[in-house]
């Protein structure tokens, strides 16, 4: 499979932050209708074309944008995350990547996903729910070269833990950019020690580069202690 990404690439911690709310209720319908679009093209599965490699399993790029200004409470984090495409092959991959940003030119506060198809980049998804994420915090400059020798490497399978990868996020953020990689399960000692060495290798990290893993169930908490801090002293 590496092989296979070498001849082709001639052809270059997302998730809920801890300031964004619920929609207004004059979106919840757009939500509704955004979320049919997205149930439907997921039944719709991509496969490869004609003559192309194909991947083992299926994905799907996704982006988020926090719009700056915009009262924290008028956001959702599922309102804000777009779903770029599905792809099957090596080949369809390099189609959508060849004319993406890179995440090192995003400004502002942007994640991009890669996610297997039929998984949303969310906490309380059916395959994420009892996982969890090693997180990469990245000084400026680094983000583009480390995203994309993640993503080939999961794309690649180099990472050797079955069906245990979810997907991984590149967020990019005024001060540091973060790098992460999920899985399903969080309790899987061996599993998470495998995907942090494969980590440390394919990112070609100093020895003594901090990562941190962090399960989503203490994600949802240290957010909902949060907003609750928040709307208990009356903020927004």
């Amino acid at each position: 499979m590496n092989n296979k990404f070498d001849a082709l690439k001639d052809d270059d911690s997302g998730d809920h932050d801890q300031d964004q709310g619920s929609p207004k209720d004059g979106e919840k319908e757009k939500t509704e209708d955004e979320d049919k679009e997205q149930n439907t093209s997921k039944k719709k599965m991509v496969v490869p074309g004609a003559g192309e490699h194909p991947l083992q399993y299926n994905y799907t790029f996704w982006y988020s944008r926090r719009t700056p200004g915009r009262p924290a409470s008028t956001q959702s984090y599922e309102q804000n995350i777009k779903q770029i495409g599905s792809f099957a092959s090596v080949e369809q991959f390099w189609r959508f990547y060849s004319h993406m940003i890179r995440p090192g030119d995003l400004t502002g506060h942007s994640d991009f996903h890669l996610f297997k198809e039929g998984i949303k980049p969310m906490w309380e998804d059916d395959a994420n729910k009892m996982g969890g994420k090693w997180i990469i915090r990245l000084r400026k400059g680094l983000a583009s070269r480390c995203w994309e020798n993640l993503i080939l490497a999961m794309l690649g399978e180099q990472f050797m833990v079955g069906e245990e990868i979810c997907g991984a996020v590149v967020s990019v953020r005024f001060q540091e950019d973060i790098i992460s990689i999920w899985n399903k399960t969080a309790s899987d000692q061996a599993t998470t020690a495998r995907i942090r060495d494969t980590l440390r290798r394919v990112l070609n990290l100093p020895p003594n580069t901090i990562m941190e893993y962090k399960t989503h169930t203490d994600s949802i908490k240290a957010w909902e202690d949060f907003h609750g801090l928040v709307n208990a002293s009356g903020g927004r």
